[in-house]
């Protein structure tokens, strides 16, 4: 494992000494040209000090992936672990945070199951999404609870710039008898714009639970989803705009379990749903208003277990003033009210929070920038939090720039973690009302290059993390652990040598208990990724690969792996393309929880059409 992490490294190194050829291919990596997550407005990334990672609609053609999952493993500074194959649960870990400590959006809309606390990423129709912005490190600022590791932004795909209806179609099929189909029509009328479609994933899977796990059971656990879209907007002659999206995710994913006589394969059913409507117009010249407002569910269901029930109600209200052409303002307001209805018996069942911040960002002198932001939260159950965030990114000379971050985070408990009933017969207490909310300081510094020859960046991060929530056996309940501490390296590197186009990540993580220092749970220790590709006439190719280090789990740790994907592409003509995928090719039988499976060699086959 580190002999290969220094060997391409090496190799990466070498490489991106070479000057880079003329960068004409349709497959080259592209930098984003404005990000919104990371300020909540549009802001060039190199005026941004925030680690941000955006994925286009490109990148997740190119990569060829059916899952929000599959795209997001190996991203620099972001762990997803999963609990088997398609629509086995995940966990995402951001810099070493809990699951739990990441807020995760929809057209700005908060998404989650407010019981447990996690999105369900595994869920989410990726033919569905335009486009993935995730910033790491505490966001609190900005977004209030659940920000304290950061953010993934997911925004659906939106209307064409046409007249004419722009159609995409796509459809295959491979390993473990999965068949996958989807549908897109977009286009504009006048000022107005609409994007609609749908889609389809079904899998007969393989069994998740390997031996040693209490709930193993030798059956296959498949998985169905069915999705649909609408995205519609319209813009007016005087710069106002206003948009509304909808999307829906419904089907099973069966999962080994207690049935209450004994292990067996358990069917859960799931409905996932985002809605939201904003507009956004000038109040005066230089003083921009938005208003936003949505809803989100998250219901899962099975025989046993009964339901959870869970809604969201979003409304956030933005001000952005240009105060001068190097000074901007923003000033808004934010509301959001959890709601769980379910047949286990928890004591609560409803609890809002409000918050008001702003933030400043200016450019001093020609290519020193700063972002400051500021936040009060006044939660239903905990009371009041104050928070921070201040950056500072100096663009200098020769392509180097210089980066610092220093802010703070909260993250109030979830619903199970406080109210979960007590389990006697299997010795489990769960809930804990006297939880407090865990607390966060983080500070962070790096340097980028932005070369004629490619881009590169150098991050190094400490958190500290009061009354972190965890919960260990036998009695599973949650508890606050005096203090985590957390240190990190993160590496970016990507260049353009002889027409291949190469991005390597590298994480090296530290993830301590402060209390007994031990390991927290479920962090690989080190990850690298590597992904190279090329066109090639008509054809594009690429290989895609992962390593990462040993997780730390109660039972037993697990060991470190690496996989590799190879995938090709074959323009027929201008409308219709041939995909094919090999993932895993050297076959690796590895966890990343565990006593959970992981799929084994796979492949992929796919036709798509675009007009």
């Amino acid at each position: 494992m580190q002999k290969y992490i220094i060997s391409t490294l090496l190799l990466v190194s070498f490489s991106t000494q070479l000057q880079a050829q003329n960068n004409t291919s349709d497959t080259a990596l592209e930098l984003p040209n404005m990000v919104v997550t990371a300020t909540r407005t549009e802001i060039d990334p190199k005026e941004l000090s925030a680690a941000t990672t955006v994925y286009t609609r490109k990148d997740i053609e190119r990569l060829q992936v059916k899952t929000v999952p599959e795209l997001i493993n190996g991203t620099s500074g972001v762990d997803m672990i999963q609990n088997g194959g398609y629509g086995q649960s995940t966990s995402t870990f951001i810099r070493g945070t809990n699951s739990t400590d990441l807020l995760v959006l929809i057209d700005g809309i908060r998404i989650g199951a407010v019981s447990s606390g996690t999105s369900a990423f595994e869920f989410i129709p990726i033919d569905q999404i335009e486009r993935v912005e995730i910033v790491k490190g505490p966001q609190s600022s900005l977004y209030g609870s659940e920000a304290l590791g950061g953010v993934i932004h997911i925004f659906t795909r939106k209307g064409g710039e046409t007249e004419k209806p722009h159609i995409n179609l796509d459809t295959g099929g491979g390993s473990y008898d999965t068949a996958k189909g989807s549908g897109t029509v977009s286009g504009k009328f006048g000022n107005s714009w609409y994007n609609v479609g749908a889609s389809h994933i079904g899998s007969a899977g393989f069994n998740a639970t390997a031996p040693a796990n209490m709930s193993y059971t030798a059956t296959n656990d498949g998985y169905s989803n069915t999705g649909i879209n609408s995205h519609i907007g319209h813009y007016f002659d005087n710069k106002a705009e206003v948009e509304a999206s909808f999307i829906r995710s419904e089907g099973v994913n069966n999962y080994n379990g207690w049935n209450g006589n004994g292990n067996a394969g358990i069917k859960g059913q799931f409905v996932n749903q985002a809605v939201s409507g904003s507009g956004s117009m000038y109040v005066m010249d230089n003083w921009r208003s938005s208003l936003r407002l949505g809803q989100s569910i998250d219901n899962r269901s099975d025989v046993y277990n009964g339901y959870f029930n869970t809604s969201r109600w979003s409304t956030s209200w933005l001000n952005d003033v240009t105060i001068t052409s190097d000074h901007k303002l923003t000033v808004g307001a934010d509301y959001h009210l959890d709601e769980l209805d379910s047949n286990t018996s928890f004591t609560k069942h409803s609890r809002y929070d409000a918050g008001l911040f702003t933030e400043l960002h200016s450019q001093l002198f020609k290519d020193h920038f700063i972002t400051a932001t500021l936040r009060g939260d006044n939660n239903q159950t905990f009371g009041n939090f104050l928070t921070g965030n201040i950056g500072t990114k100096y663009n200098w000379a020769h392509g180097i720039g210089l980066l610092a971050n220093f802010g703070n985070g909260f993250r109030a408990p979830t619903f199970n973690e406080l109210y979960y009933p007590a389990m006697p017969d299997w010795g489990m207490i769960n809930g804990n009302p006297n939880l407090k909310p865990e607390q966060s300081t983080s500070v962070e510094a790096g340097i980028t290059g932005d070369h004629s020859w490619g881009n590169w960046e150098l991050r190094a991060y400490h958190t500290e993390i009061t009354d972190l929530i965890t919960s260990n056996p036998p009695a599973y309940q949650s508890i606050n652990i005096g203090k985590a501490q957390i240190d990190g390296l993160e590496t970016i590197t990507s260049t353009q040598i002889l027409g291949w186009n190469a991005k390597l990540n590298l994480n090296l993580l530290n993830p301590i208990n402060k209390v007994d220092n031990s390991r927290l749970i479920g962090r690989a220790d080190k990850t690298l990724s590597f992904d190279l590709s090329r066109a090639l006439g008509k054809f594009d190719v690429g290989t895609y690969v992962v390593a990462q280090g040993d997780r730390h789990y109660t039972a037993a740790d697990t060991s470190g792996y690496v996989t590799v994907d190879l995938r090709s592409a074959y323009h027929i003509n201008n409308n219709w393309m041939l995909n094919a995928k090999l993932s895993n090719v050297l076959d690796q039988q590895y966890q990343t929880v565990y006593a959970y499976n992981t799929m084994g060699r796979n492949f992929f086959l796919s036709i798509h059409y675009n007009n």
